[in-house]
């Protein structure tokens, strides 16, 4: 190994060790905080190397950090599965927010994954198959960012209860930030209502919880919104935020 090499490891090992510092001091600082200030402590903190994700199933993650950082590279991972009103609902946030939408492949479209691994993963092995198309492809995308704004909440899921507003993110070496985790649905209506925030249609169809087609069903009114993602499967999460 060079010397440069030899530098250059220690540098990427001091910025990581920088990052969970901050990480630590703001999580404790920021709980509680409004999502603004949240926002506007990580586009202060990263500028540039800041980005959020969304799955276009609302636009209210991108309405308020657009408010905060106009401009702000936004990820959509498309993953080749998604429902027409998914896609309908990317190209309108495209037009309607100030953001720089990037769309995000994996790097095998359906028809070579159907070739390589068979028909229908999803019903085989839906945690490969969310891998393959969610997972690996949003990795290789955060890669040039130090930070990103996910907008995850607390009373989602069992698997998120303890999910802080700033986080460090080992799997990928990064920080996440999730400014709305503390919020309600109650919250969510409200900020949905009071902006007029875009939402997918789906919603109006009991779609509470919207992912790729084939492992998304209807929700009965009064059930757990996210008991339409991967019904019967025995999984609750992709895998993005594990």
């Amino acid at each position: 190994m060079s010397v440069v090499e030899i530098e250059i490891g220690l540098r990427e090992q001091r910025n990581t060790l920088d990052l969970q510092d901050i990480v630590e001091s703001a999580a404790e600082f920021l709980e509680g905080a409004p999502a603004r200030e949240i926002i506007r402590w990580a586009a202060a903190t990263f500028g540039d190397r800041l980005c959020l994700t969304s799955s276009m199933s609302d636009a209210l993650l991108i309405d308020l950090v657009s408010r905060v950082k106009p401009g702000i590279d936004v990820l959509f991972i498309d993953t080749g599965y998604h429902f027409a009103e998914t896609i309908g609902t990317r190209d309108a946030v495209q037009q309607v927010y100030d953001v720089n939408l990037i769309n995000i492949q994996p790097s095998r479209t359906v028809e070579e994954q159907e070739r390589d691994l068979g028909p229908r993963l999803f019903g085989r092995n839906p945690d490969l198959c969310c891998f393959l198309r969610k997972v690996e492809p949003l990795n290789r995308a955060l890669e040039p960012y130090h930070a990103w704004i996910s907008g995850i909440r607390r009373d989602e899921a069992t698997t998120r209860v303890d999910t802080k507003v700033v986080e460090w993110d080992a799997k990928r070496q990064m920080v996440k930030v999730n400014p709305i985790a503390a919020w309600s649905q109650e919250d969510v209506d409200n900020y949905i209502a009071d902006n007029g925030v875009l939402i997918n249609p789906l919603h109006y169809d009991n779609y509470p919880s919207i992912g790729c087609a084939p492992c998304t069903r209807q929700v009965l009114d009064g059930a757990d919104p996210r008991s339409g993602r991967w019904s019967g499967m025995g999984k609750t999460e992709c895998g993005i935020h594990l």
